[in-house]
């Protein structure tokens, strides 16, 4: 059973679409299910994220936390952006079904891919971010245990 609030992200998503000339882009996948998630940030020189877009292929669930995510992150600095984890995420949406707990990983990986491809692009290290993965099948089945 889903909460209110992954019914309300999934029935009327927030910034869905792409950014032209975007500092940073992220997609992830998980071949499992099929999902994949794009997340587009647009970033100023204070490293503060101004926008961010999302587009996604999946179930509800993926499309629900892709908005979320988007939400959490906008108006953050990059530092605080790597903090949003898939837990925060899942907290926001006031919970995910076991069986839907990759969504929320898939979520926190493409953050971490938009800031990895934004800090490449600018020669930048962002402290605490590890190279993303561009599968979370791994890593969704060690939250689910």
């Amino acid at each position: 059973m889903y909460s209110e609030k992954v019914m309300e992200h999934f029935n009327n998503p927030r910034n869905v679409g792409e950014l032209e000339n975007p500092s940073g882009v992220g997609t992830v996948g998980n071949a499992k299910c099929g999902d994949i998630m794009r997340i587009y940030f647009d970033i100023d020189d204070q490293g503060v994220i101004r926008d961010a877009k999302f587009k996604t292929f999946g179930c509800g669930a993926a499309v629900a936390t892709s908005s979320m995510a988007t939400e959490l992150v906008k108006g953050k600095t990059v530092q605080q952006a790597l903090s949003v984890t898939n837990k925060a995420v899942m907290e926001a949406l006031d919970g995910l079904p076991p069986v839907k707990v990759h969504c929320s990983l898939l979520a926190e990986e493409a953050i971490h891919a938009a800031l990895w491809d934004y800090a490449q692009k600018n020669g930048i290290v962002i402290e605490g971010l590890k190279k993303p993965v561009e599968d979370i099948e791994e890593k969704a089945q060690e939250e689910e245990y």
